[in-house]
């Protein structure tokens, strides 16, 4: 009684009588949406790996990996924070150096020589503790960072030589069952065969790291695209459906930031250079070249941020308020008319008691827009609270500067670039060809009920169409299958007209409203 996979035999050639069992696998129809919420920034930092990726969920986590928010220009931490503080908490984060930043180090009584994990200032804070061990005759290492949990290395022997060996050893691969591998430290032994000595030892007594920060500029921001990729490029294929650079605000970067964008489907929030002005920046924008849905280009009028961290008045760009706005919301909205928090002030408005209050007046607001740039103002048309006065791109086509439109767009299309592939490979006949409908046309409806498309008439705002009308025997005998979705999105109301008559000659009919509007 043969058990096979399902396609493994040739059912119409068997020759021995017998019972054949085919493990069919179960169908799998449904297409379950890519995440939207996820943030990938580059910038600077004291601390953490260079060019590599690493997913943060917050200020926590992303202290540990990378220290703390500095106060200047470039810097990570920033617009992790600001984005934070409009309820992002989905971060791939890159750290870019200008290749100046050393780790820090400590050689211990001639015999042990430890290495930061990593580059920058922040090494230089670790502290070593010798004191006895548990054990009779051992010793204990303690490695500490502030903020971070203690590494604790125990019950340590040795003689001579022999023990800075095997400190080395638990420090690098892990002190047995205890606990693992070093993440702020590794050891070389140095030769000299000194008896361990209690104490605590500083790192800042050696040569402190430097980040590698003072050299960095937005084109170190976008790095390179060779293998081991840096900068912005280290983004590539992370699930990212927003991306910033922090600061990032030469206009000679953007063209690049745009393709990359593209390339990716995910949405670059750009900034101006901090207090522009509108002229300038119009101008800037179209000598740039800036004209995609790829992108938020949002104007230099940069923020007055409380920097808790620093306890400092900060200016910071405004793209991490931006960028974590939109993380926080469905790809279907708009963050117009959406409060952003942590706001205390703008270069355009002043900070809080700098005696102006400066708004930008509707001629100011329609420039910028009609340019394809948005900015950060106070009021917005709900009330007097920050935001975001455009919800647009910086496309100039009125049919896809919805930002919107950027992230449903990007959503749709990576979902289905991650699912549909499982059917190449397959034959092509009408079992295909209803198998693509269906799973299309599953994910599309699940849309419709969730509220992220909807309907204004009785027709449904999407069709799919994969037969043979659009896949003649001409194309599928060469292995082309082709599939046609239309998605109608839902507009955002962004001119809101209330006509309002009153008088007293004005005469009043009463209406009935229908139940069912």
């Amino acid at each position: 009684m043969p058990v096979v996979q399902q396609g493994a035999i040739n059912t119409t050639a068997l020759i021995v009588p017998d019972l054949y069992v085919q493990i069919v696998p179960p169908q799998t129809l449904l297409l379950n949406g890519v995440p939207t919420d996820v943030l990938g920034v580059v910038g600077t930092a004291s601390w953490g790996p260079v060019g590599e990726p690493t997913i943060v969920g917050g200020m926590g986590g992303y202290a540990a990996s990378f220290g703390a928010v500095m106060p200047r220009k470039y810097d990570m931490g920033t617009q992790v924070a600001t984005a934070v503080q409009q309820g992002a908490g989905n971060f791939v984060c890159v750290r870019v150096s200008d290749g100046t930043d050393v780790a820090a180090t400590l050689a211990v009584l001639g015999a042990i020589e430890f290495t930061a994990m990593y580059t920058g200032s922040l090494g230089s804070q670790i502290t070593l503790t010798f004191s006895a061990g548990s054990a009779a005759s051992s010793w204990r290492l303690t490695v500490a960072l502030p903020g971070l949990n203690p590494e604790i290395y125990d019950n340590i022997k040795g003689v001579g030589a022999q023990f800075w060996l095997n400190l080395a050893n638990a420090v690098n691969k892990g002190n047995g069952a205890l606990r693992g591998p070093s993440q702020l430290v590794a050891a070389t032994v140095l030769g000299a065969a000194t008896t361990p000595l209690a104490g605590v030892f500083l790192f800042s007594s050696g040569t402190p790291g430097s980040d590698g920060a003072n050299g960095v500029t937005a084109a170190a921001l976008v790095g390179s695209d060779s293998l081991p990729r840096l900068g912005m490029y280290a983004l590539r294929s992370q699930g990212c459906s927003i991306a910033l650079l922090a600061d990032a605000d030469d206009p000679a970067q953007w063209g690049v930031q745009i393709a990359f964008g593209l390339a990716e489907s995910v949405y670059m929030i750009l900034t101006g250079p901090a207090g522009d002005n509108i002229a300038n920046a119009v101008t800037m924008k179209a000598e740039a070249g800036v004209d995609s849905y790829a992108a938020k280009l949002m104007f230099g009028d940069w923020v007055y941020w409380s920097d808790q961290a620093n306890a400092l008045i900060r200016l910071v760009s405004p793209q991490g308020f931006v960028a974590g706005r939109l993380a926080n919301l469905s790809p279907e909205q708009s963050p117009l008319n959406k409060p952003l928090y942590g706001v205390i002030g703008t270069q355009k408005s002043g900070q809080p008691g700098g005696g102006t209050a400066t708004t930008y007046a509707t001629a100011d607001l329609a420039a910028l827009l009609s340019a394809g740039i948005d900015v950060i103002a106070n009021p917005q048309p709900g009330g007097a609270y920050w935001g975001v006065r455009g919800g647009h791109n910086s496309s100039s086509d009125a049919a896809t500067n919805g930002d919107n439109y950027t992230r449903l767009t990007n959503y749709i299309a990576r979902t289905l670039a991650a699912g549909m592939g499982a059917y190449v490979g397959q034959l092509v006949n009408v079992s295909l060809f209803q198998n693509i409908r269906s799973t299309l046309l599953a994910f599309l409806n699940g849309l419709l009920s969730q509220g992220m498309l909807g309907r204004t008439g009785s027709a449904v705002p999407f069709a799919v169409v994969c037969d043979i009308s659009n896949n003649p025997a001409s194309r599928t005998a060469l292995g082309y299958v082709q599939a046609d979705v239309q998605v109608q999105y839902q507009a955002i109301n962004e001119k809101f007209i209330v006509n309002v008559q009153g008088g007293q000659t004005v005469q009043v009919s009463v209406q009935t409203v229908p139940s069912n509007i």
